[in-house]
């Protein structure tokens, strides 16, 4: 384990250590919840302009369901677990690029499985109708992912943990709402 701890450590001061001053504050916007509205309100208006109005109440509540999980599971691993940031882990602050420092306690990424539940989820759901989309939201879920390392509030596994927790609840609530919403129906038209 110790190892395994000693290269996540090694990876995060590599790859915070190729940032420059000059792009944090695009790493920043990047990071930043608020910013991306724009984007979840096309994400929606896609599910809108795909479904019945019915199946887009339903979608609403899944996504509802998904995003509170993520954000909820990861505070309680955060609390559980307690892994300091590394921008509050004493051996690692001289020697990284401080940006900006989250609460005490980082493992696992909240934004990484946020926004990689959200990828999946639309995914499954819209992947097929529109044939770039899937590439699309997971881009952006790796560019926020990523913006946690380069800003030095994660270490690397807390983000490919996160992520990976994001990617099977996504994939888990996306297949639950479509037996919600296709149900009594042969196959779904899309």
């Amino acid at each position: 384990m110790n190892g395994l701890i000693e290269k996540d450590h090694e990876l995060l001061l590599f790859l915070n250590g190729l940032g420059n001053s000059a792009f944090d504050p695009f790493w920043l916007t990047i990071t930043g919840k608020w910013f991306w509205i724009p984007f979840y309100v096309i994400l929606l208006y896609l599910f809108y302009k795909s479904f019945p109005l019915r199946k887009f109440f339903f979608i609403l509540v899944f996504i509802a369901i998904g995003v509170t999980i993520s954000d909820q599971l990861a505070s309680i691993f955060k609390h559980g677990i307690q892994r300091f940031r590394p921008c509050h882990d004493e051996l690692l602050m001289e020697k990284m690029r401080m940006v900006i420092c989250g609460g005490n306690f980082g493992f696992y990424s909240a934004h990484a499985s946020s926004s990689f539940f959200v990828a999946t989820f639309v995914s499954i759901l819209l992947g097929k109708k529109y044939k770039y989309l899937s590439i699309i939201v997971f881009v952006w879920a790796s560019l926020v992912s990523y913006s946690r390392i380069y800003l030095g509030v994660h270490f690397p596994f807390d983000v490919v943990f996160g992520a990976l927790v994001g990617f099977l609840l996504g994939g888990f609530l996306a297949e639950l709402t479509k037996k919600v919403i296709y149900k009594n129906q042969l196959r779904p038209n899309s």
